[in-house]
């Protein structure tokens, strides 16, 4: 099961900056399971060393070096995902909206495939990885 979801968040790193196509929701949910996975422990150690009183910049440099690479796939994959549920990438923007439009990707993220064919392509339901 690991190798699966692991599969499932190289695809989406494998299509780094590719804007085009569709996501599957394992494709969208499992990447951001793993980086979430990832991202908790350092900030919870820059926290933690925070409130201690202590600098936190050396924890602060290594939890940045992870999050800024994984940027441009994490927006790449948001906007494939919602090609998947037919609509358009420029729905992302929507997240600047403070509370309302984070509500509105989660809803779009956890919709189902459009199914068959859509203007963004084939359905990637049934693919496996």
């Amino acid at each position: 099961m690991g190798a699966i979801i692991m599969n499932w968040y190289f695809r989406a790193l494998g299509k780094y900056a590719t804007f085009a196509g569709r996501a599957p929701r394992k494709e969208y949910w499992y990447f951001g399971l793993i980086n979430a996975a990832i991202l908790i422990g350092p900030a919870i150690a820059i926290s933690m060393t925070a409130s201690a009183g202590h600098s936190p910049l050396v924890l602060t440099v290594v939890h940045a070096v992870f999050a800024l690479p994984i940027l441009v796939p994490g927006i790449s994959v948001m906007v494939r995902r919602l090609h998947d549920t037919d609509h358009s990438g420029w729905w992302f923007w929507i997240s600047l909206v403070p509370a309302i439009g984070g509500l509105v990707l989660l809803v779009f993220a956890v919709l189902d495939s459009s199914p068959g064919n859509n203007q963004y392509g084939p359905s990637p339901k049934n693919m496996v990885v």
